[in-house]
């Protein structure tokens, strides 16, 4: 599943080639899309932003129009020239909007809805916990929201998107690890600085990760994700996927387990994340 970081360099790359643009066509394969458009036609509209809340992606048009997509765990966003081959079927497209220098070809989008402003607050997407790739982040908010869910084990606060907006799979298990406390964890047993150290860490990763340094320049593509900083590819990351591997730290192999009633997979150290510990990597 795209997490937050990949979100939001999607918004901002179709920010970037859509926004102030004039839609020339709008395709969709979406009935409840194609309804909207009948009624009131995307063409002609002008695409006046495109940002992320989160993993949910908004497209604003003229006319209080806001496509509302997620991607789930096949959804992407593509970007082409207009004429240019897409790289996947079209039988896999979902909504294509075409301006007059790109076109956004959303394939396998498995939620996309239309909303007005009014309709999108009362939308499950506008009752968010703090978003760590918000400009307006506030890290202590997001402690105290953490901090509300005592019960919760770390691990699966941490995906709860009510809870914090934005960590997927890879950075719980990177979060977790950086910050030295095991995922399976309960929240209420966590000091304060312990809560400090996972929010700090997870608005640093996930802001490494959205960084740019491309300008203005449509750039779909930034590389792998990396929490480690280090050069060699094969260790970019410090535990996710690395089940019986070594520790990069201790040496110890790294453990795995489903959590949670979606079963998602926690990796960690055994030795680096005991059950209780109140230190944090430098």
């Amino acid at each position: 599943m795209p997490e937050g970081d990949t979100i939001f360099r999607a918004a901002r790359t179709l920010n970037r080639a859509l926004g102030g643009k004039v839609v020339t066509r709008f395709e969709t394969q979406l009935p409840q899309l194609a309804r909207v458009d009948h009624d009131t036609p995307l063409t002609g509209r002008t695409v006046q932003k495109v940002d992320a809340n989160g993993k949910w992606m908004r497209m604003y048009f003229s006319d209080n129009l806001i496509l509302l997509t997620h991607m789930l765990m096949s959804g992407s966003w593509h970007i082409y020239r207009p004429g240019e081959a897409w790289k996947r079927p079209r039988v896999q497209m979902r909504v294509a909007i075409f301006t007059e220098d790109f076109v956004a070809v959303a394939f396998q989008v498995p939620i996309a809805e239309f909303h007005t402003a009014e309709t999108l607050t009362r939308h499950r997407s506008a009752r968010l916990g703090p978003d760590v790739l918000s400009p307006g982040f506030d890290q202590t908010a997001a402690i105290a929201q953490l901090a509300s869910h005592p019960e919760l084990e770390v691990g699966v606060a941490l995906l709860r998107q009510s809870v914090i907006a934005g960590l997927g799979n890879v950075f719980k298990s990177e979060v977790c690890f950086f910050s030295r406390v095991n995922p399976f964890r309960a929240v209420g047993t966590l000091s304060r600085s312990e809560l400090a150290t996972l929010v700090s860490t997870a608005q640093k990763f996930m802001t490494a990760n959205a960084s740019d340094s491309s300008g203005d320049n449509i750039i779909t593509y930034t590389g792998m994700r990396r929490t480690t900083r280090r050069a060699d590819p094969s260790e970019r990351l410090w535990v996710y996927h690395r089940r019986g591997e070594p520790c990069r730290i201790c040496g110890t192999a790294i453990q795995a387990f489903k959590q949670g009633l979606e079963a998602r997979t926690s990796f960690w150290c055994p030795k680096c994340q005991p059950q209780t510990t109140e230190t944090s990597m430098s």
